[in-house]
């Protein structure tokens, strides 16, 4: 064990014991009878493990356990730690002389806790304070600021009370919400209140059912927002507030986003009364999904089929969504999201050989419904569904010859982002080009009141219901399977073809394509880029800047003119933009990531537009052309090349695919002569399917 003692920020010193107690007694000097005694006014980095876990980390190793010794000369009564911490993501406990006090909250976010100090712990003279790993995984945090407050806790946030309202600007009424509370570093603060049947309460989070949240606060300076997902603006107020103040503030916040014709859907949510991990019940499971905005809320707990509409009754928020059964079906296969699932029918049996008879089990259950592939290339269980060893993404197939069981994925999941978020998109491109049917999702994986946001990647999904109490489960069942929908991760991009068709439509076309996109999102976001992919390549690019903004809650918009492709396409829309460093809405750091380097995001799609432009009423996938290129070519590889030449590269890429499993890849490999009079789409199709095959077990010597 390596354990650090003191090497606080910004001044990056080690103070010799001798120097610290000097400065601890002089505290004492002045406080000896006081409220508050400093422990250490800085921040100090931690490390379990060897490697660096993000880039904005130091380099250099840290210690692994924090070690402080101070002195009191005053133990009287129940005591309470105010503690600061950032970037915890796993078990790191808190003892004072030895006994335990509790645990650091496993949050990623920067907040002030605090530990209660039983009677008895603390002695007259020398006491220590140490912090380390419960865990034996790597993790590097940032703790301090940690002050000995002579009052227990109950007494430290009761200082002021608060009581805030939260209304919809337009309508004058009382809405649910989430309420977030900051101190000036923008540090997330633990308030005086617990939640309730009408609140839901972490620190610096207090989610209300109806509108109403009464809390206490210490005295000091601290900023309030209000929010209600991602269609809604914000409002703020800052407060500096005195022992024995009572405060009664209203606060308006506005729907932005105009989502008119669509609903919005969070496909993936737990609660840990039924999963057993995170630490949302599901009583606040409700209140939080009525704060969030969410109309059409999944709940996927792990192989158990949970109603929450009863608990939603309970608390009083059912006007404000429609919850659907649904079932994340666990297995050492995946992951997989099932709904509507009815409250009796049977879990589906999770142990299976491969993914034909797990999907054969899940069909049992969820008969004509939607199954999603989630976080498609993480590890659970000692399997990663979209591993490199087994699956080239490009083109959409698995090297063991498995086929998705599956009519939707994850594209983006809140919870568990990729270090490239185009990652999963780019899984989805190949897909489709090898000929499945997919439905693109985003959804949030959320187990807990505030680590991982509910609702904060969603699906909006077609519909004709604007209430959401009464959505029509049937008709947006439906519209996910066909794919008329949009993925949301703080932006949207809405897109009509030819002046009528969106998301899951096929388009007729005989001419020129009109392809028209407006970029959505609230003012507190901002967008800077929006892309046109056809057959999962770009084909069109535009910059986004304030100016663009048109309306409240409209990015962009604009218009491309496509020619005439050479045949059959899909088309999606993918905007993008910084991940800003808000408080009310921070972005979780990739879950299981490639790099420590990371830049934040913000991102959402369309769902895929088909264009039929071979007039045969079919969506002909890359796939489907590969393989009737390979027929005409009657088992000559030179004459394939060449006829791919009209093609595009995602063609290309399925026609090397269809090489490989006739294996003839490998030949191919040895010569360059077959490529000389190649298209330059050709030439490159092959080379990333090759580059990826070689990469995977199947294409290693």
């Amino acid at each position: 064990m390596t354990q650090i003692v003191l090497n606080p920020l910004p001044f990056r010193f080690k103070l010799t014991m001798h120097c610290f107690f000097m400065i601890v007694f002089s505290l004492l000097l002045e406080n000896s009878y006081g409220q508050e005694i400093i422990i250490s006014s800085g921040m100090h980095h931690l490390r379990f493990g060897e490697q660096q876990e993000w880039s904005d980390f130091p380099k250099k190793a840290a210690g692994d356990r924090l070690e402080i010794p101070f002195a009191l000369e005053n133990t009287d009564g129940n005591q309470t730690l105010q503690i600061r911490q950032q970037d915890v993501k796993h078990a790191w406990q808190v003892k004072i002389n030895g006994h335990v006090l509790g645990k650091l909250d496993r949050d990623e976010k920067d907040k002030i806790i605090y530990l209660a100090i039983p009677s008895g712990i603390l002695t007259l003279g020398n006491n220590r304070l140490q912090i380390d790993q419960m865990d034996t995984i790597p993790d590097d945090i940032w703790i301090g600021q940690i002050t000995l407050i002579n009052q227990p806790i109950s007494e430290v946030l009761s200082d002021v009370s608060l009581n805030i309202e939260v209304y919809d600007k337009s309508s004058g009424n009382l809405l649910p919400a989430r309420i977030t509370v900051t101190n000036p570093e923008g540090a997330l603060q633990t308030v005086g209140a617990s939640s309730s049947k009408t609140l839901a309460v972490r620190p610096g989070i207090v989610y209300t059912g109806n509108g109403k949240a009464s809390f206490g606060l210490p005295s000091g300076k601290f900023t309030i927002y209000s929010t209600r997902g991602i269609e809604y603006g914000v409002d703020s107020l800052q407060l500096e507030i005195k022992p024995g103040d009572q405060i009664h503030k209203k606060l308006y916040i506005k729907r932005e986003v105009p989502t008119e014709g669509w609903i919005s859907s969070d496909t993936h949510i737990h609660t840990f009364t039924h999963s057993g991990h995170g630490d949302a019940s599901m009583q606040e499971r409700a209140i939080t999904i009525a704060g969030e905005g969410i109309e059409l809320p999944i709940i996927t707990d792990h192989n158990i089929n949970i109603d929450l509409a009863p608990t939603a009754k309970e608390m009083q928020v059912n006007p404000y969504f429609t919850p659907v059964i649904g079932n994340e079906v666990t297995t050492h296969l995946g992951h997989f999201n099932i709904f509507p699932v009815a409250e009796e029918a049977p879990i589906p049996e999770i142990k299976a050989e491969n993914w034909e008879a797990l999907h054969r089990n899940m069909k049992k259950t969820v008969a004509q419904g939607v199954i999603i592939l989630n976080h498609a290339r993480d590890v659970h269980g000692g399997f990663r569904p979209f591993d490199q060893e087994r699956h080239i993404g490009d083109a959409g197939i698995n090297l063991e010859d498995w086929k998705v069981p599956a009519n939707a994925m994850e594209v983006i999941n809140s919870g568990a982002h990729q270090t490239d978020l185009m990652r999963l998109y780019k899984d989805w491109f190949g897909l489709l080009n090898r000929g499945y049917s997919i439905t693109p999702i985003g959804s949030s994986d959320s187990h807990d009141v505030s680590r991982y946001l509910v609702g904060q990647a969603r699906t909006y999904i077609q519909s004709q219901r604007d209430d959401p109490g009464k959505i029509d489960i049937n008709e947006a069942i439906q519209n996910t399977r066909e794919g008329k929908v949009m993925v949301n991760f703080g932006l949207m991009a809405e897109m009509i073809v030819d002046n009528k068709s969106g998301s899951g439509d096929l388009v007729p076309n005989t001419g020129e394509i009109n392809v028209a996109v407006r970029v959505l999102g609230p003012s507190w976001l901002d967008a800077d880029t929006v892309r046109l992919y056809a057959n999962g390549i770009k084909i069109r690019e535009a910059v986004i800047s304030k100016e663009d903004e048109s309306e409240p809650g409209v990015k962009w918009t604009g218009t491309w003119t496509l020619p005439k492709p050479a045949h059959d396409v899909f088309l999606v829309a993918i905007a993008s933009g910084p991940g800003k460093a808000l408080p009310f809405w921070q972005i979780a750091k990739p879950y299981q990531p490639d790099s420590p380097l990371w830049e934040p995001k913000v991102m959402g799609s369309s769902g895929a537009v088909w264009i039929d432009v071979d007039g045969d009423g079919t969506r002909t996938s890359a796939y489907d052309y590969a393989e009737k290129l390979w027929k005409d070519a009657a088992g000559k590889v030179e004459r394939l090349i060449q006829n791919l030449k009209p093609y595009d590269e995602a063609v290309a890429i399925q026609a090397a695919s269809i090489l490989m499993e006739e294996r003839l890849l490998g030949n191919l490999m040895k010569s360059d002569k077959p490529f000389q009079h190649a298209s330059p789409t050709t030439k490159a199709g092959f080379h990333k399917f090759i580059e990826a095959w070689v990469l995977s077990a199947a294409g290693k010597p």
